[in-house]
């Protein structure tokens, strides 16, 4: 969640809230992980939570006669050892854990269970007390108890041999394992091994349970018990949300890229950058991806996985604020930051495998570093954008605060209490902030895409058209006059065209200035465009001269048309430069029904009854005439 904006800040309150436990049902007994010495796995065992169900207890395997029908027979219960501290244990070791219930538990009709929290690195079975049964010479002794004194020798020949009462009290009995349910994923990349108790719990019962170290990893090991139902049921809920938020990021991320294929802007390669990459950490750091297809496979780095995606996400994120904020143009030196801070971010990535020799607590410090500093520094930079008028840097700005508030909120309240009381923050505001953020930054960068569009027909605008009128200039004139050529020749339809051309216009110049002048040929456009219809089009074509395209327009339609623009035009009157000038103009028609010519040869036609309207005494409308053959 920071990697982007926030997703900075959510990574690096990653980096504290793996290590704090997760638990799911009514009470909990905590085995946290400390940090271990180098080639170990630290266990912390707390007996004295005054709300545990457990008095536990710990053996270690290595002795060969801790078999599950020794341990779950209680004949080693006098070498388990109560802890209140932490416990080391190298990786690829066996340990046991005796739960002595301290209160019954009856769920009243409902299915009863065993939650063991752990991490994918640990494989854990469970275990019932196996029933004891008693020995020949334990049988003898309380038969021999229960009679009364015996005085003569047969009597006492009865009894059992001195060395007889030596025997064990219990034999072993076959090791009753647990039915396993299923393992449901929890935060910080633990997950829960659900048994099935075979009954009510009584007070005092014990119950064992069998932790097989696979490899070195840092996880917490926590005993609850409850029932399945809403177990599954909470577990059921939690993979939903996670799921959905994980295919919305997806989603949006895939279609990012799409589009990046059409377009070929950065930002839509980097949008998924940032969000893939978050959605890979939300499955990862929930702990639902390590049952997926694909990412499962990542199951035996599983204490790296998330760290590794936020990393490359942030790394992603220094790459686009860079971009949606302009900083390429608007501050050179600030985009150049952001390159190596993201050049520091896919070292901060690989640093990861600094653990291997005992460097991952500095790694971690360097990494909270980088993630909070580059946060804060990201906050500025967005924040300056937005108030130099950059609208999508102003859209990053809001999901990046928004993030962070939840960022903040859940990284406090695990401080504060435990993680099993902030289910509701890390299951639900967390993902759904994350999906937040993501429509608001597609919304920026759909705010920038507008920007640049507005900018280009802004500049397709001024390329096309006339600066002082605001009509087509003459090569957008005549490249319209063509596509509409050939458009009425597909269909059958004729063409007209108006050459119109502003009497005495030197004179206005050299009377009244070139000020004057201009003033002169804006103030016919309104008139001559009060007189076309919405398909019609007018250009410029040179000095006082103007054409307009009559669509689907023969001579019979056209000249109307140009009496009536005439008209207009003779009723200006330009007034600011002395004394007010009337204006004047001659016409000349062509039509491609009465000419049989199209494109700029009708120009030319129209352009030489021009001429003969002007050499008639101007202020009047002339009809170009076919040359005889």
């Amino acid at each position: 969640m920071r990697g982007w904006p926030a997703a900075w800040l959510v990574s690096s309150a990653a980096l504290f809230i793996p290590f704090v436990s997760i638990a799911s049902s009514d009470s909990a007994v905590g085995v946290r992980a400390a940090t271990p010495q180098e080639g170990q796995t630290a266990t912390r065992i707390q007996t004295t939570d005054p709300s545990s169900p457990f008095e536990l207890t710990l053996l270690r395997a290595a002795a060969p006669d801790a078999t599950p029908a020794t341990v779950t027979s209680g004949s080693l219960d006098s070498k388990f050892q109560s802890f209140d501290g932490y416990n080391s244990t190298a990786p690829s070791e066996t340990f046991w854990v005796r739960l002595r219930a301290l209160t019954p538990f009856d769920p009243a009709g409902k299915v009863p269970v065993l939650i063991v929290r752990g991490g994918w690195h640990e494989q854990i079975e469970a275990f019932a007390g196996a029933p004891t049964v008693p020995s020949p010479a334990a049988t003898s002794a309380t038969a021999a108890a229960s009679l009364p004194a015996l005085t003569s020798a047969s009597a006492a020949s009865a009894l059992p041999a001195p060395a007889a009462a030596s025997a064990p009290a219990v034999a072993a009995g076959p090791a009753v394992p647990l039915q396993h349910v299923i393992d449901l994923a929890e935060f910080g990349g633990a997950h829960n091994s659900v048994f099935i108790l075979p009954a009510a719990l009584a007070a005092g019962q014990s119950l064992y349970a069998r932790i097989y170290v696979k490899e070195d990893g840092k996880q917490s090991l926590r005993f609850s018990i409850g029932t399945l139902g809403p177990a599954l049921a909470r577990a059921a809920g939690h993979a939903r949300m996670i799921a959905l938020a994980v295919g919305a990021l997806t989603s949006m991320s895939f279609g990012s890229l799409l589009i990046w294929f059409i377009l070929k802007d950065r930002l839509f390669l980097l949008y998924p950058g940032i969000f893939l990459l978050q959605a890979v950490y939300l499955a990862y750091f929930s702990g639902e991806g390590f049952e997926w297809p694909l990412l499962s496979y990542a199951r035996p780095i599983a204490a790296y996985t998330w760290n590794v995606a936020i990393a490359l996400s942030g790394a992603a994120a220094c790459l686009f604020i860079r971009e949606i904020a302009d900083l390429r143009h608007s501050s050179p030196r600030v985009y150049t930051i952001f390159g190596g801070l993201a050049w520091a971010f896919v070292i901060l990535a690989f640093s990861n495998l600094a653990d291997l020799i005992g460097w991952g607590g500095f790694v971690a410090d360097i990494g909270n570093v980088l993630f909070l500093g580059s946060a804060v520094f990201t906050l500025i930079v967005a924040f300056l954008a937005w108030r130099k008028g950059n609208r999508a840097a102003g859209w990053f700005l809001i999901a990046w605060i928004m993030l962070e508030t939840v960022t903040i909120a859940t990284a406090i309240r695990l401080l504060l209490s435990r993680a099993e009381e902030s289910e509701h923050l890390l299951y639900y505001v967390l993902p759904l902030s994350m999906m937040a953020a993501a429509i608001l930054v597609a919304l920026g960068v759909a705010d920038r895409l507008r920007e640049q569009r507005r900018a280009l027909s802004d500049a397709e605008r001024r390329a096309q058209t006339d600066s002082l009128t605001g009509v087509l200039n003459r090569r957008s004139l005549v490249e319209r006059l063509e596509a509409a050529c050939l458009r009425a020749r597909a269909r059958g339809l004729p063409i007209a065209l108006l050459f119109i051309d502003l009497d005495h216009f030197k004179e206005i110049n050299d009377s009244y200035g070139h000020a004057a002048g201009d003033a002169c040929l804006r103030a016919i456009i309104g008139p001559i465009h009060a007189e076309l219809r919405q398909s019609d089009v007018i250009g410029r074509y040179g000095g006082e001269e103007f054409v307009v395209i009559l669509s689907s327009a023969d001579m019979a339609a056209a000249h109307p048309i140009a009496e009536r623009i005439r008209n207009r035009v003779a009723e200006v009157r330009v007034e600011g430069y002395g004394p007010p000038i009337r204006l004047t103009c001659s016409i000349g028609v062509a039509s491609s029904d009465t000419l049989g010519v199209w494109g700029e040869h009708l120009i030319a036609q129209a352009d030489a009854a021009v001429y003969a309207a002007k050499r008639s005494g101007r202020n009047r409308v002339q009809m170009a005439i076919a040359a005889a053959a």
